[in-house]
């Protein structure tokens, strides 16, 4: 990566618009509880004064993103629209939507569409076959990047040296029993699926559930995605995501290959 000149490092400086920052960090702080905040824990979530963080709520209250009493203050369903600008403008949704659509119905189980988000995987668009039960990874779900099978997929897009010191500085907590945290065993595994082009987790992000992955390739070969299918351990073995789903997947992500940009 090219060295900033100080120019370019100052100008991005002055750039930088920190209310903006603060207000941003303050609407995430919501997703730490399930219901409604007071100041005092959104001001110590978001890190900011009591004074600050109370300006740029009544901003958001004002801008309809935040509902509160003075007291007690939580989100909107106005801030879906953020999200739905996200997924009304991302092309990855746009491509491969009416993928998960021909794979859930083929394989008549739930598929999804992930992407990288530091650490994490981010679940963004989903299919499932008609008359099933929708339950499971919503959108915008975020799973831990290192212990799922999308993650492993995206994850071997990175040279073995950058894979390892990304493994080791991510946070690794087991999330089950079968989770594996060492971070050379999980090079090896992401290696082994880098080179036969699909992930298979079993067991790792969630009890009772396995799923297999293949990675999405733009134009040019990079990876920017992942797409997935996954059901029940006692419902369908190992061999079955294999043989069933996995021709599916890597039909449905060559197909598109070409018109990712």
């Amino acid at each position: 990566m090219p060295k900033l000149k100080r120019s370019e490092i100052d100008e991005r400086a002055t750039d930088f618009v920190e209310a903006l920052d603060r207000g941003l960090r303050l609407l995430q702080c919501f997703g730490t509880n399930s219901g409604p905040m007071t100041l005092s824990d959104l001001a110590r979530a978001a890190e900011l004064p009591r004074a600050t963080a109370r300006r740029m709520l009544f901003t958001l209250q004002r801008g309809g993103f935040v509902s509160g009493d003075g007291k007690l203050f939580s989100l909107t369903p106005h801030v879906l629209t953020l999200a739905a600008s996200y997924l009304r403008s991302n092309q990855l949704v746009t491509v491969l939507q009416p993928v998960l659509d021909r794979v859930a119905t083929a394989a008549n189980e739930i598929s999804s569409l992930a992407v990288l988000d530091g650490d994490d995987v981010v679940f963004i668009a989903r299919s499932s076959p008609a008359r099933m039960f929708s339950g499971g990874l919503e959108i915008g779900y975020r799973l831990p990047a290192f212990c799922t099978s999308v993650g492993r997929a995206m994850l071997g897009q990175l040279d073995d040296a950058d894979c390892l010191a990304r493994l080791k500085a991510a946070k690794r907590e087991a999330l089950t029993p079968q989770t594996v945290t060492d971070p050379k065993t999980l090079l090896g595994r992401i290696a082994a699926d880098r080179a036969q082009g699909y992930s298979l987790v079993d067991r790792e992000a969630e009890p009772h559930f396995r799923s297999i992955s293949v990675p999405v390739r733009r134009y040019d070969g990079a990876i920017v995605a992942a797409i997935n299918m996954g059901a029940h351990v006692d419902r369908v073995p190992a061999q079955e995501l294999l043989g069933r789903f996995l021709p599916l997947l890597r039909e449905g992500a060559e197909a598109v290959r070409s018109q990712l940009l």
